[in-house]
């Protein structure tokens, strides 16, 4: 059931109803538990397995870590968790990587990847994994003391606004609301589902239309020109944002009507003025995830320079192959990572040279980071949505200019072409939009007359159904 889908809508108000009627917190957690495995089973009744044992053995690990903390414990947990996660995810880019060594050194290697390798990814085992893991080692690191039932334990891991891709949450923002559900209050209702309206219109309008131009334009990569390249990265750059930042919409939504708050993913990337900028506005939660529990293991910025940008580079190229098991996505992490070791560099750089905040210079170089920055970052975005690491090595020289066409010119129709210039006004004006909005109080909008409340709803309805690109599925839920 996908968020935007009519099967969800109808599942969430069923859940809404029997959350209602509820008289006590136990009720009230059963309804919240029940319908999270049964959402998290609709994709596939398989994937409840692997899920029911993971929160098992996860919980034996927790309550032991509680008890110890065990370094031994902590290291075995992590080591059988990312097992896990290897096995399902990564053990068909094992089998290929080996098999293109085995060709290149001439060999004698299989031709192709074992059948029997190529696991179904299970639905959301990366964010749910993290959600545990984070769990046990703020428990090892003293962060959390207070003990969690399994039946907390369940409900924050399995939580069904947030269980398939975010956001990614530390047990301090969510086991203690979970441990406290109140009846639903009519005002939280109506915010939440504003909310989720306005993820539901970036998914729709926007996300699944861009997903049609960008699909037949990566599909022949060598067709593309200087110009249909970077408008086809443009547009995928527009459409994987409004995708992913409408799905953490519509689950801060989902969330909110329950009374529960969980924090945004995304504060408007595309306004960044450096990558690490970026970083800081883009999938904030896994951002800060990598941050707390990789870069800042590895050493963070406590150690020398080398190796604080060794750190850096170490945690971008991670965070890379969490996203996909391909070297592409490897390559995109190690992409942002330079990017923005050279970011700290220039800032040394500038210091040095006598920059001071404020200056005409400082404010200049401000102004023009957002283009560059803007450029950086799509050009990027070529490895993320590649077919291939080939395909992406030719879309990239493409857009730099080092490769020409060959067979007939994609064409971009024009009405495609304001589709994506749409987006990108839409993606930098957002900041101001939501400011305006805020400040009328969105929750004023039901003291509007019921007649003109109606003809909005029955506009948006029509909206969706006459402007909509096909429904797709939320790309990070292949991650």
């Amino acid at each position: 059931m996908i968020f935007s889908s009519m099967s969800f809508i109808v599942f969430l108000v069923a859940v809404l109803f029997l959350y209602a009627a509820t008289n006590n917190y136990r009720q009230r957690a059963a309804i919240i538990l029940v319908a999270s495995l049964v959402f998290y089973g609709s994709w596939n009744p398989a994937y409840l397995l692997l899920l029911t044992a993971s929160l098992t053995l996860n919980y034996g690990f927790y309550r032991i870590l509680q008890q110890t903390r065990s370094r031994a414990w902590l290291s075995l947990a992590l080591v059988v968790n990312l097992g896990v996660l290897i096995f399902f995810k990564y053990l068909g880019l094992f089998f290929q990587s080996l098999i293109t060594l085995g060709g290149y050194f001439q060999f004698s290697v299989p031709v192709e990847t074992p059948s029997w390798a190529h696991w179904a990814l299970p639905l959301g085992v990366s964010f749910y994994t993290f959600h545990m893991l984070s769990v046990m080692i703020d428990v090892y690191r003293g962060d959390w003391v207070r003990p969690i039932s399994f039946r907390a334990w369940s409900m924050y891991v399995t939580f069904f606004p947030h269980m398939i891709a975010g956001p990614i949450l530390r047990a301090s923002e969510l086991v203690e609301q979970l441990e406290k559900l109140e009846p639903l209050k009519l005002n939280e209702v109506r915010l939440g589902a504003l909310i989720f309206i306005g993820g539901l219109i970036k998914k729709t309008l926007f996300a699944d239309n861009l997903a049609g131009i960008v699909e037949p334009l990566y599909a022949h990569p060598e067709q593309l020109t200087f110009y249909t390249a970077w408008l086809a990265t443009t547009a995928f750059a527009l459409q994987i944002y409004f995708d992913f930042s409408g799905y953490s919409e519509m689950a801060v939504g989902l969330a909110r009507m329950f009374g529960v708050t969980l924090p945004r993913n995304f504060l408007y990337p595309y306004v960044s003025r450096s990558v690490k900028e970026f970083w800081q506005r883009w999938h904030i939660t896994l951002s800060r995830w990598l941050r707390d529990y990789l870069y800042i293991s590895l050493g963070g910025s406590h150690c020398s320079f080398p190796r604080n940008m060794g750190n850096l580079m170490i945690t971008m190229v991670l965070g890379g192959l969490w996203h996909g098991a391909g070297w592409n996505f490897v390559f995109w992490g190690f992409l942002h990572g330079s990017y923005l070791i050279i970011h700290r560099l220039l800032l040394h750089a500038f210091t040095w040279a006598g920059v001071t905040a404020g200056s005409v210079i400082d404010r200049t170089l401000s102004w023009l980071g957002w283009p560059f920055t803007f450029i950086l970052v799509c050009f990027t975005w070529v490895f993320f949505r590649a077919n291939s690491f080939p395909d992406a090595w030719h879309i990239s020289a493409t857009m730099l200019g080092l490769a020409q066409h060959s067979g007939a010119i994609q064409v971009i129709r024009l009405s495609e072409q304001a589709m994506i210039a749409s987006a990108l006004l839409l993606a930098l004006m957002e900041p101001h939009i939501v400011a305006w909005f805020q400040r009328q109080n969105p929750l004023n909008w039901w003291r509007v007359a019921a007649p003109v409340r109606g003809f909005a709803y029955a506009t948006l309805v029509l909206t969706l159904v006459l402007f909509g690109g096909d429904t797709q599925k939320f790309i990070y839920f292949d991650f």
